[in-house]
C-alpha cells in the first residue's frame, strides 16, 4: 500500500516537472523582445523619404526585420515552457498487470527496392520481441509495394520469432541486438538476400505457403489485388514459440492499388489497417511506427500505458510521441537529422504534433472521438472479432487525414482540435531508432515532403542537448540549405497544386545507400554526388556570395581601402558567414575528386545561371540608380550654346529631348521658341527645329563618332533648357561566345534596359513640360495680379479725381448764380 498510496491518495503513474534554465531564458528572451522592438522603431522612424537614396532598400530591409521578428517571437514557445516527463512502470503493473489493454503495432513500407526486407523485418521482430504479454499484442506489417519478397521475408521473420522472443526475454536484451544469434539469423538473411537477388522466390520456397498464389505475373507496385495473410494467428493455442509461450499476431495485408484510383500514400494504408485490424485484434492502443524505425527500447509499451491509464491526467491523452532518433547520425550530424530541442517546448503547451512515427494512440480517438471530460474509456472491456468482413469492405470507413504528404501533422491537429491533449517523452533509453539520411539530395527530399501542407543561446541550447559545436555549425548549414531549396520547392509545388498545374505526391526516401556513399557519410563528407535539381539552386546562391566577398576585398584592397566597410560592414561579415557556411560545397565544386563532388553539369550550370542573376541583378541595380540620378543638362542660354555627344556604335539608335523651362525678361513669362540643329561627325545635317518650345525625337545613326546639338536663341530675353540625350544600343552575343541559352537572355535582359531607359526618358520629357508650364502659369498668374492692381490703382485715381473736378464746377456754378 505504501508504494501505491500517500496520505490515502493514489500515486500517479507520471510525473511531469519544468525544465532547467527557464528562469534564466526569459530575462534574455525579454532583452531580445526588446532589441527587436528597438529595431523597428528605428526602421520607422528614421525611413527616407520620397526620392531619397535608399528608401527602397531601407523599406526591403525593413520588411525583412519585421518577419524575422515576428518568426522569433512564434518560436519562443518552444524554449518559453519546455517539459520533462517520466513514468513509473512500476506502479503500473501493481495495479493493472491483469487489466492491461490490447496492443496493436502498424508497420508501413512502400518499396522494396529503397526500404530493403531485411530492414523492415529487422522492425517488425523488434516490435514483436516487446515486454508486454504476447496474447495482447498484434503486428501487421502493410505492403503498399505489394512485393512478394517483403511477404517472404515476414514469413521467415515469423519462424525466426519462435526463437528470437523467448531468447530476448529469458536474457533480458533489447530487440536490436541480433549478435547473440547470429547464426540463426545470417542463415534467414542469406535466404531473403538470395531470393531478393535473383528476382524470384524459388519454388520449394513458394509451396511452403498458400500466401504465394495471391501474386501472377501481372501484379506490379501500383497495380494489384488485396493481399491478406496471417502468418501468426495469436489466438490460435498453436501458435507457440520454441518454449511453449503464446506468440504475438502477426499479419501481412497489401491493400488493393489501381492506376485510376487514388490510394492517398501513408495515409490510405493506415486507414486500411485500422479497419482490417479492428475486425482481428482490435487494440485499444494504435503504434504506428516507420519500416526504418526499429524499437530500442523492450518498456515502451508499459511507459505510453503510465500516460493513458493515469487515474488523474490519463483521460485527456490521445497519444503519446516519442522522439524519432537515428542510430547512424555521425557525431557532428552533418546532416542536421537530430531534433535536439523542438517537442519538449511544444509538450508545454498541449502536446506535440503526430510525427507519423513513434506514435501511440488511443483506437477511439485516431477514428475521430471528441474529447469529453465525463465520458472515460474503460481499459477492461474486451471487443474479440472474427475476421467477417472483406479489406473492400473495411475500407468504407474512415481513419486518418489524407490529401496532403504530412497527412500525419493534419491527423494530430485535428485530434487536438478535437479537445484532447498529447504527450512527448523522451526516456533515457531511445525508445527508436531509425536511419538518417546519408546524402545531402536525401535530405532535402525529406524536408521537402515535411514542408507541403539568438545564435549564441541556441548554441549553448544545442549542447546543453547533447550536441557539439560542430554539430551546431552544420545545422546552420542545413537550416539554409532546406529552406532555400526544400522549403522553397515545397512552397512552389503547392501554388502549383492549388491551381491544379502538378499533384501533390508522396516521395519514399531512399534508404539504401552505395559502399563508398556510406564510407563518405561516416567521414563526415557532405554527398552531392547527384543531378539533383536543388543542387543547383544551393552552387548559385553559393557563388554568389563567394563572388561578392571577392569583389568587396577586391574593393578594399585596390580602390576604396577600408572605406568600403563604413556603408557595408555588417553586409560583409554576414556574407562571409554564408561563404564559411558552404566550405564543403565550394570543397565538392572544386577540389573533390570523389564520386560525392558536385557533378560537371551542376557545376556549369550553377556558373551560368549565377552569372545570368549576377548580370541581371547588377544591370538592374545600375539601372535603377542611373534612373534615380537622371535628370538631364539644364542650361541658361543667351546666344547660343553647343553640346556633343559621342555615338560609340554605327547603327545606334539616338534618342534626344529639349523643354525650354523659362525665360528670364522681367516681363517676359512665355519663352519664344529656340532652334536646334544637330549635325553628324562629318558636318552632315541630320535635324533642324526652328522656334520650338520644347521636341522629342530620335535619328539612327550612320556614323560612329562625336554629334553636335547646336541650339539659338532669337530672343532678347536669357532661356533656362533642359536638354536629354540617349544612346540605345543591343549587344548581339553570338560574336563573343556560343551558348544558345545564355545569349538570348542576354539579349532580353539589355532590351529590358532600353525599355525601362525609354520609359524614364519620356517621363523625364513630360515632367519638364510640366515643370515649364507651371513656370508659365505662374507667370501669368503674377501678370494678371499687377494688371488688376494697376487697374485698380487707376480706376481709385479716375474716381478721385472726377469727384476734384465735379466739386470744382458745382462750387463755380454756385458763386455765379449768388451774383
Amino acid at each position: 500500500m505504501g508504494s501505491e498510496h500517500r496520505k490515502g491518495e493514489v500515486l500517479p503513474l507520471f510525473e511531469t516537472r519544468r525544465a532547467e534554465g527557464r528562469i534564466l531564458y526569459r530575462p534574455f528572451a525579454a532583452s531580445v523582445f526588446v532589441g527587436i522592438v528597438a529595431v523597428w522603431a528605428y526602421r520607422a522612424s528614421h525611413m527616407p523619404g520620397p526620392g531619397e537614396d535608399g528608401r527602397f532598400g531601407w523599406i526591403g530591409l525593413s520588411l525583412a526585420e519585421l518577419w524575422f521578428g515576428l518568426y522569433w517571437l512564434l518560436t519562443q514557445a518552444l524554449r518559453w515552457n519546455r517539459l520533462h516527463r517520466s513514468t513509473f512502470k512500476d506502479r503500473l503493473s501493481q495495479r493493472y498487470e491483469n487489466e492491461l489493454p490490447k496492443v496493436d503495432v502498424f508497420v508501413c513500407t512502400a518499396n522494396h527496392e529503397i526500404e530493403p526486407p531485411m530492414m523492415v523485418i529487422s522492425t517488425v521482430l523488434s516490435v514483436m520481441a516487446y515486454d508486454y504479454p504476447p496474447e495482447k499484442l498484434a503486428v501487421y506489417l502493410s505492403d503498399d509495394g505489394g512485393s512478394i519478397f517483403t511477404f517472404y521475408a515476414l514469413l521467415e521473420a515469423s519462424r525466426f520469432s519462435q526463437h528470437w522472443i523467448p531468447f530476448c526475454k529469458k536474457f533480458n536484451v533489447e530487440p536490436s541486438l541480433h549478435f547473440l544469434m547470429q547464426k540463426l539469423y545470417e542463415e534467414m538473411e542469406n535466404r531473403i538476400t538470395t531470393a531478393v537477388e535473383l528476382g524470384r522466390i524459388p519454388e520449394n520456397i513458394g509451396s511452403q505457403h498458400k500466401g504465394f498464389s495471391q501474386w501472377n505475373s501481372s501484379s506490379t507496385r501500383r497495380d494489384h489485388d488485396t493481399i491478406l495473410q496471417i502468418l501468426i494467428d495469436g489466438r490460435d493455442p498453436e501458435a507457440k514459440d520454441i518454449e511453449g509461450c503464446a506468440l504475438p499476431t502477426l499479419v501481412y495485408l497489401a491493400r488493393e492499388k489501381r492506376p485510376q484510383h487514388h490510394h492517398n500514400f501513408k495515409a490510405g494504408s493506415m486507414n486500411a489497417l485500422i479497419r482490417v485490424s479492428s475486425e482481428i485484434s482490435n487494440g485499444q492502443v494504435i503504434l504506428n511506427v516507420d519500416c526504418d524505425m526499429y524499437s530500442n527500447n523492450s518498456g515502451s509499451v508499459r511507459d505510453v500505458l503510465c500516460f493513458f491509464m493515469d487515474e488523474d491526467k490519463g483521460h485527456e491523452i490521445a497519444y503519446v510521441q516519442f522522439p524519432q532518433n537515428c542510430e547512424n547520425v555521425t557525431k557532428n550530424d552533418i546532416y542536421g537529422s537530430s531534433l535536439l530541442v523542438e517537442f519538449q517546448g511544444l509538450d508545454g503547451y498541449g502536446g506535440p504534433l503526430y510525427i507519423g512515427t513513434g506514435c501511440f494512440h488511443r483506437r477511439e480517438t485516431l477514428c475521430g472521438r471528441e474529447f469529453s471530460k465525463g465520458n472515460r474509456i474503460q481499459w477492461k472491456k474486451e471487443n474479440v472479432k472474427d475476421i467477417k468482413a472483406s479489406a473492400d469492405e473495411l475500407e468504407a470507413r474512415m481513419g486518418l487525414r489524407h490529401g496532403c504528404p504530412v497527412e500525419d501533422v493534419i491527423t494530430g491537429l485535428s485530434i487536438l482540435f478535437a479537445g484532447w491533449k498529447s504527450v512527448y517523452y523522451n526516456p533515457t533509453r531511445k525508445a527508436f531508432l531509425g536511419v538518417a539520411p546519408t546524402s545531402l539530395d536525401q535530405m532535402l527530399l525529406q524536408h521537402k515532403r515535411w514542408s507541403e501542407a539568438k545564435y549564441g543561446y541556441s548554441l549553448a541550447e544545442f549542447l546543453c542537448a547533447g550536441g557539439t559545436v560542430l554539430g551546431w555549425w552544420n545545422e546552420q548549414r542545413v537550416w539554409l540549405y532546406k529552406r532555400t531549396t526544400s522549403y522553397l520547392f515545397a512552397f512552389v509545388d503547392t501554388i502549383l497544386g492549388l491551381f491544379g498545374f502538378s499533384e501533390t505526391s508522396f516521395v519514399v526516401t531512399n534508404k539504401v545507400s552505395a559502399p563508398d556513399v556510406s564510407l563518405r557519410y561516416e567521414k563526415e563528407l557532405m554527398e552531392f554526388g547527384t543531378s539533383f535539381p536543388m543542387f543547383t539552386v544551393l552552387a548559385t546562391l553559393a557563388m554568389i556570395n563567394l563572388v561578392s566577398l571577392v569583389w568587396v576585398a577586391k574593393r578594399a584592397v585596390t580602390d576604396a581601402g577600408v572605406r568600403v566597410f563604413e556603408t557595408v560592414a555588417l553586409q560583409t561579415v554576414l556574407c562571409g558567414v554564408l561563404v564559411g557556411i558552404n566550405v564543403p560545397l565550394y570543397s565538392a565544386l572544386f577540389f573533390r575528386q570523389d564520386n560525392g563532388k558536385i557533378p560537371s553539369s551542376i557545376a556549369a550550370k550553377s556558373m551560368k545561371t549565377r552569372f545570368l542573376e549576377f548580370a541581371l541583378i547588377v544591370t538592374l541595380t545600375s539601372l535603377f540608380w542611373s534612373l534615380q540620378s537622371v535628370v538631364g543638362i539644364r542650361f541658361v542660354i543667351d546666344r547660343e550654346e553647343c553640346f556633343s555627344h559621342k555615338v560609340e556604335y554605327e547603327g545606334d539608335t539616338v534618342h534626344f529631348s529639349f523643354v525650354v523651362i523659362k525665360s528670364e525678361g522681367s516681363w517676359h513669362y512665355a519663352p519664344d521658341g529656340v532652334d536646334l540643329v544637330v549635325k553628324g561627325p562629318s558636318g552632315d545635317q541630320i535635324h533642324d527645329f526652328r522656334d520650338k518650345t520644347s521636341e522629342k525625337s530620335e535619328f539612327m545613326a550612320h556614323q560612329k563618332g562625336v554629334h553636335h546639338f547646336c541650339f539659338t536663341n532669337k530672343s532678347p530675353y536669357h532661356e533656362t533648357i533642359d536638354f536629354d540625350v540617349h544612346e540605345a544600343h543591343f549587344s548581339y552575343y553570338d560574336q563573343h561566345a556560343k551558348d544558345e541559352h545564355i545569349n538570348p537572355l542576354l539579349e532580353q535582359i539589355s532590351k529590358l534596359e532600353e525599355a525601362l531607359y525609354n520609359i524614364q526618358f519620356e517621363q523625364h520629357w513630360l515632367e519638364t513640360q510640366t515643370e515649364s508650364q507651371a513656370i508659365v502659369n505662374e507667370g501669368m498668374s503674377k501678370r494678371i495680379l499687377h494688371k488688376a492692381l494697376w487697374e485698380s490703382a487707376a480706376l481709385i485715381g479716375a474716381s478721385v479725381l472726377q469727384v476734384y473736378l465735379l466739386r470744382r464746377l458745382f462750387e463755380r456754378k454756385l458763386g455765379t448764380s449768388r451774383v
